[in-house]
């Protein structure tokens, strides 16, 4: 398995009050397997999403264990968790996170800067040349100066699809990623991940609460207050 989880809690604190979240959810997810985690708001299933991907941590107690291609990601350092997030995985969310100042291409090439920082100047040519393939893999070769404002929703998720696969991840964690858009726009870019996922041989995890977005992937599984309950072995329409 590439990514392996179990027994993962997370309770937060609202005042004083404890809410929680998740209380011992296990997921495993193959190399090249798509798989999706559907539940209503509220299930948790964002804030696995996270903690998968290192944008947060598992409580501490129990103790949770999370595995990324044999590498304990619960034993990591700052650094690790940092390298993990900017080599091994990539990102996409429901409201597309883009910055509205840059252009598209510079958009999509953010990620590179961030994942290698003062080394970014020396394949800057590369680098372009990598994102402006990608943009037109997603069909926005055309866009390539345009700010986001002057995108439709869907181009703007395709903008952040792009910037997601700038530095090549293994894993593509999408979180609602047409849960902003209209049904029709919607499938489209579901559409373009599927075959993104087949031309990059990816893994993906998509949390969704739509029922036929989950129909896509290879497995389902159903969160609800916080536990699984249901897990399929395949999708089913």
């Amino acid at each position: 398995m590439l990514l392996t989880a179990s027994n993962i809690h997370k309770t937060y604190t609202l005042g004083k009050v404890p809410v929680p979240v998740l209380k011992g959810v296990s997921i495993s997810v193959a190399e090249g397997e798509c798989v999706a985690v559907l539940g209503s708001s509220g299930s948790g299933k964002s804030t696995l999403l996270h903690i998968l991907g290192g944008l947060d941590r598992a409580d501490a107690n129990p103790t949770p264990q999370l595995s990324f291609d044999g590498r304990d990601v619960t034993r990591f350092s700052g650094a690790e968790i940092n390298h993990y997030r900017s080599h091994d995985v990539g990102f996409v969310f429901q409201f597309y996170h883009l910055l509205p100042e840059l252009t598209v291409l510079e958009n999509v090439l953010i990620g590179a800067m961030i994942r290698d920082g003062a080394g970014y100047t020396t394949n800057v040519s590369d680098r372009t040349a990598w994102a402006k393939q990608l943009l037109d893999q997603v069909g926005l070769s055309h866009r390539l100066t345009h700010k986001p404002t002057e995108l439709s929703g869907g181009e703007r998720q395709r903008t952040a699809i792009a910037r997601a696969l700038i530095n090549k991840p293994r894993l593509l964690l999408a979180d609602e990623p047409t849960g902003n858009l209209d049904r029709n726009t919607g499938a489209t870019i579901l559409d373009m991940l599927d075959k993104l996922r087949a031309d990059h041989r990816y893994t993906m995890i998509i949390v969704t609460h739509d029922t036929a977005t989950a129909s896509r992937a290879n497995r389902v599984v159903r969160l609800a207050d916080g536990f699984v309950v249901q897990a399929f072995a395949e999708a089913t329409a």
